[in-house]
């Protein structure tokens, strides 16, 4: 390993800054490849060294090329994703290259929304219902065996992305046979209505360093698909869904084996029997500003200390959280009709960050008082609809991060 750690962050998106300006103040060598779309975004040059733009990062040949190319100028020592789409991209880069991190297999268990699921059912975890579409005997059976509505997902896309709502049998066979040779890169799952909540972890050496608790407004689907105001808050301390939530993440997170990094799970409190169902995890911070709202509710930004984290590693130093606070915290967030939404007539103080993106509105509410935050975030939901509120096609949506 050269005297000067490099580090090379591959993104399709305009995310990322606070672990950027992390790596490079503690002395490394930065370097961001990014797609071409990207350019005119702010990238604060004083913490990037080198940045090089490519007109896609999905090529994935095409990107192996470019890196291995830069790779005979610059001996690349870390490489990190700041988005989903290239989580797998980057597993792909590390093992081709024989740099330390995270390798394809161990990657799949957070990406592929099928694997996730029987590891975590295999482990007696509870989910959702599911089938792979491969053998149609075997669909048959399940379908047979479960109710519908049925949720017809892609296995590898990010979030919401690419679900389809199923309510009959033929619909189905339709929707699959409109696949054609795609269709085993999807899976079927039995709708389960419920309120939808999120765990983001820091995970070092196999423990649980950090773990905070949350819960979305409405389902990150119902937004994706339909539109409206995302929100999401804090939950209760002690309150017996966080300790069910902090119970079945950590077997989660054991199940699928993640020894180093940051997570996003989501998971579903059904309303049929009051119980919590895993739905899907992620090796990567969340979107939407939640990484925010957690640092106003805890001092913790899951984006430095990932990177703290790495290069802790990378250099075999042990890594320390800094103190952690134990305030709560809420997130209202909206595709906006105005280019730069004015949110000043919302003027209460517990108001300690406000969206700063075009054709975005969003603040984050912060208080030692659980009540407090809830009751804002539930005047601003309809506030918001009625003040700024408007709607993208669901990939434009997945883009601008309007879901966790």
């Amino acid at each position: 390993m050269s005297d000067v750690t490099r580090v090379l962050f591959i993104s399709s998106t305009f995310k990322g800054a606070p672990m950027i300006q992390t790596v490079k103040e503690a002395g490394c060598f930065v370097i961001l490849l990014a797609e071409e779309e990207l350019r005119d975004e702010p990238w604060d040059m004083r913490y990037i060294d080198e940045i090089i733009f490519t007109p896609s990062l999905a090529k994935y040949q095409d990107v192996i090329n470019t890196v291995t190319w830069m790779a005979r100028g610059w001996n690349i020592d870390l490489i990190l994703p700041l988005d989903e789409f290239e989580v797998e991209l980057v597993s792909m880069l590390r093992e081709h290259m024989r740099i330390p991190g995270m390798g394809v297999s161990q990657t799949r268990h957070f990406r592929d929304k099928l694997t996730m699921r029987q590891l975590a059912d295999e482990a007696g975890i509870r989910v959702p219902s599911f089938t792979r579409i491969l053998n149609y005997n075997m669909l048959r059976d399940w379908m047979d065996m479960n109710d519908t509505p049925w949720m017809l997902k892609p296995r590898m896309d990010a979030g919401s992305m690419g679900i389809q709502k199923i309510h009959n049998a033929d619909s189905l066979w339709r929707a699959i046979e409109d696949l054609g040779d795609k269709q085993s890169y999807y899976l079927v799952e039995r709708f389960v209505p419920g309120d939808v909540y999120h765990v983001d972890s820091l995970t070092v050496n196999g423990k649980r360093e950090f773990v905070s608790y949350q819960k979305y407004a409405k389902p990150p689907i119902d937004i994706y698909q339909g539109g409206g105001v995302f929100s999401t808050q804090s939950i209760k301390k002690s309150s017996p869904d966080m300790k069910a939530l902090q119970k079945m993440n950590e077997a989660v997170l054991k199940a699928l084996g993640i020894e180093n990094g940051v997570t996003h799970a989501e998971f579903i409190k059904a309303h049929h029997d009051g119980e919590f169902y895993f739905l899907e995890v992620a090796a990567r911070v969340g979107g939407a500003f939640v990484s925010d709202m957690i640092e106003m509710a805890t001092g913790i930004s899951l984006w430095r200390e990932w990177g703290n984290l790495e290069l802790a590693i990378l250099r075999g130093e042990k890594y320390k959280l800094p103190k952690v606070k134990n305030d709560y915290a809420g997130l209202v967030l909206t595709l906006a009709k105005q280019e730069h939404p004015d949110t000043s007539g919302y003027t209460d103080e517990e108001i300690v960050w406000r969206a700063d993106k075009p054709y975005h509105a969003g603040v984050i509410v912060s208080s030692s008082n659980y009540d407090r935050v809830e009751s804002l975030v539930q005047e601003y939901i309809p506030r918001f609809i009625q003040d700024f509120s408007t709607s993208a096609p669901p990939m434009d949506a997945q883009r601008t991060g309007l879901t966790g």
